[in-house]
């Protein structure tokens, strides 16, 4: 019997992935009233005032910055930390590459901890083990909308003295025992990227609650000009990563949005886990209790020793049934990339190392749980507009395919 449904035979799921309205009449207000402002730029500006103002509705920080996208965001957060050449700050190897940009720009060293199997995010104890004396700071990256373990990993940097990064590009609407994530550690960093829960093209934003980094945030983002006090002596060497007010305009309507869009998702994803709870051969995501899962994108894990076929055919048998998933999530861990691979940093050269501030060898790094959950994961993509009855054929789907496919 082939493994794939019959060309001729209906699908379970026989619609195609609801697609929701993203932006609309609230974007077009915004836009429209920009249009007849006398300047387009970022400080002060109305647009981007709004989105301060917004944002700050959802998460009331104190220090916001708004930015050109979830990286600069990052990079920002990262820079704001004075952080020394060799430094080093403790990533997963399942991310974006986002996420380390700005700490190898700032000549510091990713140090790469293992995962929790089902969260897919920092397992603390591998946090602790990867903590040396040049650690200065832990990224905890909220894969896929899933919030990290934000309580351990506040523990463990307090006992340490570090700082605590949250990237939260993937998780708006996220909460860690009803906290906001981005609020629990010291920097909060989201990305309004087009592909994200709420967009504007590509933009982000960079907040803290901290008085020692937040008063000059915005420095780190702007060529280190002070804004507040006027003034273009440079003190520090900073990146332009000003957003616009087109941008700004966008973004701002788009938060309004946020709390139906993530109850929307949280509810899909959370109708498909309970689905598809004990079905044999597969690997359920985790989520700890009291925490809300915003699902950017649905992955699962396949016991592949109880199937007859590899993970690619499972795959192909799941979108034959009309299920819009894919095989796999990035193609290896992040350290196994060419770039970490031959240390090609800076021109061929990574100068930290080749100056003997680092040891690092990213040829000889190993995150045994993260290269498992590449080989076996399934991803599907979330969103707000998924219907309980979508959601009910493609738990049917996955039931159906995984039964016929197992040994």
């Amino acid at each position: 019997m082939s493994t794939v449904a019959s060309p001729a035979a209906k699908p379970i799921v026989d619609e195609p992935p609801p697609q929701p309205q993203r932006w609309g009449a609230a974007e077009l207000a915004r836009l429209t009233t920009m249009v007849n402002q006398p300047s387009l730029f970022y400080w002060k500006g109305p647009q981007t005032t709004a989105l301060i103002e917004e944002f700050r509705k959802l998460y009331p920080f104190k220090h916001v910055f708004p930015c050109s996208s979830g990286t600069a965001a990052l990079h920002i957060a990262v820079a704001a930390l004075h952080l020394r050449p060799g430094d080093e700050v403790i990533v997963p190897p399942i991310t974006d590459m986002g996420s380390v940009i700005g700490i190898l720009y700032q000549q510091c060293v990713p140090v790469f901890a293992d995962l929790d199997p089902r969260t897919y995010n920092l397992d603390p104890a591998a946090v602790r083990r990867a903590i040396t004396s040049k650690t200065r700071a832990i990224m905890a990256v909220h894969l896929a909308g899933n919030p990290a373990d934000l309580t351990a990993l506040s523990a463990i940097a307090k006992e340490h003295n570090l700082i605590l990064i949250e990237d939260c590009a993937q998780s708006w609407g996220a909460k860690h025992r009803g906290t906001p994530v981005g609020l629990v550690g010291d920097f909060g960093c989201y990305s309004l990227n087009d592909f994200k829960h709420i967009a504007c093209g590509d933009g982000g934003i960079v907040a803290t609650n901290s008085e020692t980094y937040g008063p000059g945030l915005s420095k780190w983002g702007d060529k280190s000009y002070d804004r507040v006090n006027g003034g273009r002596e440079v003190e520090e060497l900073a990146p332009n990563y000003r957003i616009s007010e087109p941008q700004s305009a966008v973004a701002a309507a788009q938060l309004t949005k946020l709390p139906d869009i993530v109850t929307r998702r949280h509810r899909a994803g959370s109708l498909l886990t309970s689905l598809l709870e004990g079905t044999p051969g597969l690997l359920l995501p985790t989520v700890a209790s009291g925490d809300t899962h915003s699902y950017w994108f649905y992955m699962l894990r396949l016991e592949l020793a109880r199937f007859s076929i590899p993970r690619a055919e499972i795959a192909a048998a799941l979108n034959a049934e009309g299920v819009p998933c894919g095989a796999g999530y990035i193609p290896r861990p992040v350290y196994q990339y060419p770039v970490f691979q031959k240390h090609n940093f800076f021109g061929g050269a990574w100068p930290v190392r080749d100056s003997g501030l680092t040891k690092m060898d990213y040829r000889a790094v190993s995150c045994p749980v993260s290269e498992a959950i590449l080989q076996d994961c399934l991803t599907m993509r979330i969103t707000e507009a998924m219907t309980d009855g979508y959601i009910e054929k493609v738990a049917r789907a996955f039931t159906t395919v995984t039964k016929r496919l197992a040994k």
